[in-house]
């Protein structure tokens, strides 16, 4: 197995970067797996977290009917053609009529691999906050507000969540800067770090077919895989492989996004960090047997990659992922 190539692209993986996603290890067994496009299949939102010097959230008032008048997080819709960042540079200018950059991922949300929610720590760089005379179908108006004293009614309070993420996470940051990575997919997938450790030992499980490679799940669209959510397609890879009866998985977090949103290419990839543990430990030195010839564990000797991986999981350095 080469580990060199394996190891190149582990520590991209857990820089926040990654190849490119040429084919999936795991695809669901119901349904073919056709491209994803916004408005028929998938729907991507972003949505910005902005925290001034004098400790102030920018919100907005909302002009939609169903929420006229209710204050929120400036959040919206992604366009087909756009890159993520884009869409939250114009959502933001819609709503608030700043110009801004984002900082990095804070948390991604899902329903289900069908919507998926990206959410930002961003910073002003220009722009004329939006007052009420500026008033349209967007927005009502913009301000900043005290975070321990935010305006009423707000439109939902899954904003105050990520209000204090973003405020933990500035007063001191539990993972790296992370934005996404514009390179193309046509599904909606995952990229797994699979980990097993013992001992100060980690090993990662890897796909064999083609080049070695961290493996890829394809997310389906069945009602089973909405209602389960994204993990619903980790789990199906892991049972190509594991008996996982007597193990225990975990979906850790985000190590990465991919995503780019031109020529009709919607797709998205998570490259996201999994811990593999048997149930019952006892006195199990080595991973789970795998099963098959599509997959090996692949013991990482490598002492950077084995302690960035030891501390990313101890410390829990990954963007979450919530549904």
């Amino acid at each position: 197995m080469a580990s060199e190539s394996l190891a190149g692209a582990l520590a991209d993986v857990l820089g926040g970067g990654g190849p490119r996603v040429h084919s999936c290890d795991s695809l669901p067994a119901e349904e073919p797996a056709a491209p994803v496009r916004l408005r028929k299949n998938v729907c991507y939102v972003v949505l910005a977290v902005f925290l001034n010097e004098q400790d102030e959230v920018l919100l907005i008032q909302e002009a939609k009917r169903e929420c006229h008048g209710s204050w929120y997080l400036p959040a919206g819709r992604m366009e087909p053609g756009e890159t993520i960042v884009e869409a939250l540079q114009r959502e933001v200018k819609e709503e608030a009529g700043l110009q801004c950059e984002p900082l990095t991922l804070l948390s991604v949300e899902e329903r289900g691999p069908s919507w998926v929610r990206f959410v930002f720590l961003a910073h002003s760089t220009g722009g004329i906050l939006k007052t009420s005379k500026d008033a349209d179908a967007e927005s009502l108006q913009a301000g900043w507000y005290p975070r321990t004293a935010l305006p009423t009614p707000l439109r939902a309070h899954d904003i105050l969540h990520l209000i204090e993420l973003a405020a933990q996470y500035r007063q001191q940051a539990r993972h790296p800067l992370i934005l996404p990575q514009e390179l193309p997919c046509s599904l909606v997938c995952q990229r797994l770090v699979a980990t097993f450790t013992s001992v100060g030992t980690v090993w990662v499980l890897v796909g064999t077919t083609g080049t070695p490679h961290l493996p890829i799940t394809a997310c389906g669209f069945t009602p089973m895989e909405q209602r389960g959510g994204m993990k619903v397609a980790i789990l199906r890879l892991l049972q190509e492989c594991l008996t996982l009866q007597h193990l225990a998985v975990e979906t850790k977090g985000l190590l990465g996004l991919q995503h780019l949103g031109k020529d009709h290419i919607d797709g998205i990839c998570l490259n996201l960090l999994v811990t593999v543990a048997f149930r019952n430990p006892g006195i199990q030195n080595e991973p789970p047997k795998i099963r098959g010839e599509n997959f090996v564990w692949w013991k990482v000797i490598e002492d950077d990659l084995q302690s960035q991986l030891l501390q990313r999981l101890q410390e829990s350095s990954v963007i979450p992922v919530n549904r």
